[in-house]
C-alpha cells in the first residue's frame, strides 16, 4: 500500500487550541445544528450564499462556516 510510510494521523497543538475555541464559540452562539422552528441560518441575513448547503456566517460574533439548516440566536430575517 502506498500509505505504509505515512505517521498515523494525529491532532496538533493548534488543532485541540482551534476546537475549544470554537467550542466556546457554539456555547456563546447558542449555535445549533438544527433550526428552530422557521429559523435556520439558511434563510438568514448573514448567511453569505443561500444557494450553498454549507455557507460562511459573516455575523460579527461568528464569522465562520455554518449549515443551511444550522440555528443561532442572532438569526435575523432577510429583508425583501
Amino acid at each position: 500500500m502506498a500509505d505504509d510510510g505515512l505517521p498515523k494521523p494525529e491532532p496538533k497543538e493548534i488543532d485541540e487550541k482551534l476546537a475549544l475555541q470554537l467550542k466556546h464559540l457554539a456555547e456563546d452562539a447558542v449555535l445549533k445544528g438544527k433550526p428552530y422552528g422557521d429559523e435556520k441560518c439558511g434563510n438568514c441575513l448573514y448567511y453569505l450564499n443561500t444557494d450553498e448547503d454549507i455557507s460562511y456566517c459573516w455575523h460579527p460574533k461568528l464569522r465562520i462556516l455554518v449549515g443551511m439548516e444550522w440555528w443561532c440566536q442572532w438569526w435575523e430575517k432577510i429583508e425583501e
